[in-house]
């Protein structure tokens, strides 16, 4: 049985390694369009109450702050909201930025008209404990707005190389790409009231070269630049930095550069009115 105690450190160490690095680049270089998409397919309007959940650095609040939302962005780790608040700032809209956990969201029942997370909610490790709070906030009628890596992607199959490398995780948390299994979600929100629709999208990750990209996560992406921490004193990065790049290479569609397709599942869900 998973105690509260485990679950408490792995999240302490998830605030640790997103607040390590510059996740905010990787972000804007790599995967800003999806927070673009998440926030573009929830086609909300002037004056709705949103709440984005794992927000990072607000992609997905940003643009919907844009177009008129009231809008809160919650996250974990404290570095990625003040990059958030910089780029809202930036971007002239005024956003509520809150520290909180995915699994236990600082509000009443039915707060908001929509819900969105872009590559967030999936990395909260005990998945229907954030399913059930993603359905408990949002207002009957209202939309919940998911987009999640999925496993057989190039950034699902990174996780997969980097995963067997770490320590096991506590008992009850799941895997992040299985958010972006079909059928997993279904499964989430069995029960909740929330009804739901999948599309599939894809963004491209580019670099200079495989081994270029595989150095650049290592500098300035979370999850790897822990892990080579990590592996490096027990002389396994090598190991580890070798076979990303050979999954690179797998996924790469260009000729003389580094051009990767990654997919991700986007779950639109409506709540029983």
């Amino acid at each position: 049985m998973t105690t509260t105690t485990a679950i408490d450190q792995l999240k302490e160490a998830h605030r640790a390694t997103w607040d390590s690095g510059d996740y905010a680049s990787v972000a804007r270089t790599q995967v800003l369009e999806v927070g673009e998409t998440t926030a573009a397919v929830a086609a909300v309007h002037p004056g709705d109450e949103v709440l984005d959940v794992a927000t990072g650095s607000g992609n997905a609040a940003i643009p919907a702050a844009l177009a008129g939302a009231r809008v809160t962005g919650l996250d974990l780790a404290p570095t990625l909201l003040d990059v958030a608040r910089q780029r809202a700032n930036a971007a002239g809209v005024e956003i509520d930025w809150v520290e909180g956990d995915a699994e236990a969201l600082p509000y009443g029942d039915d707060s908001f008209d929509t819900v969105l997370s872009a590559i967030g909610v999936q990395f909260a490790p005990r998945h229907e404990l954030a399913a059930t709070e993603l359905a408990r906030v949002v207002r009957p009628g209202g939309r919940i707005v998911l987009a999640n890596w999925t496993p057989r992607g190039f950034i699902g199959q990174f996780f997969k190389t980097i995963s067997p490398r770490l320590p096991k995780p506590p008992e009850g948390a799941s895997p992040p790409p299985l958010w972006g299994d079909e059928e997993h979600v279904r499964g989430l929100f069995a029960g909740t009231g929330i009804e739901l629709e999948f599309e599939h999208h894809s963004v491209v990750f580019e670099h200079e070269s495989p081994e270029s990209f595989v150095e650049y996560m290592a500098d300035n992406y979370g999850p790897l630049l822990k892990a080579r921490e990590r592996l490096e004193p027990e002389g396994a990065w090598e190991e580890l930095r070798a076979d990303l790049i050979a999954l690179c290479e797998r996924s790469n569609v260009a000729a003389d550069s580094f051009l990767a397709p990654s997919e991700y599942l986007l779950v639109r869900g409506r709540k029983e009115a």
